[in-house]
């Protein structure tokens, strides 16, 4: 799995991530919306996802993943989300801990 580049690791820690709080109960993370970031740094962290991530559902959903440093990062649209791994929907299915 190809790293992220430096600029793209930097944007990842000097962005302000928002909680989401309405998912706090069922599926933590957080993201970014591309608005209120750099475009630029946005649109490579995006496209890195989607270039060296790798495919799992979210339910019967499929989506594109990559994982960095403890995180696992995945976007829809102009928005870049991220939880903890241990978080992801494979993990708690495997683990039976799926919400209700």
């Amino acid at each position: 799995m190809k790293q992220f580049p430096d600029a793209v690791k930097q944007f990842i820690e000097n962005s302000k991530w928002i909680f989401a709080v309405n998912y706090a109960k069922t599926w933590p993370h957080e993201y970014i919306v591309q608005e209120n970031v750099d475009n630029n740094l946005f649109l490579a962290l995006a496209n890195h996802i989607d270039t060296y991530g790798y495919e799992a559902n979210f339910y019967s959903t499929k989506n594109v993943y990559f994982d960095y440093n403890g995180n696992t990062y995945w976007h829809m649209d102009n928005i870049i989300n991220r939880c903890l791994k241990s978080e992801t929907y494979p993990i708690r299915e495997k683990e039976g801990r799926l919400p209700n």
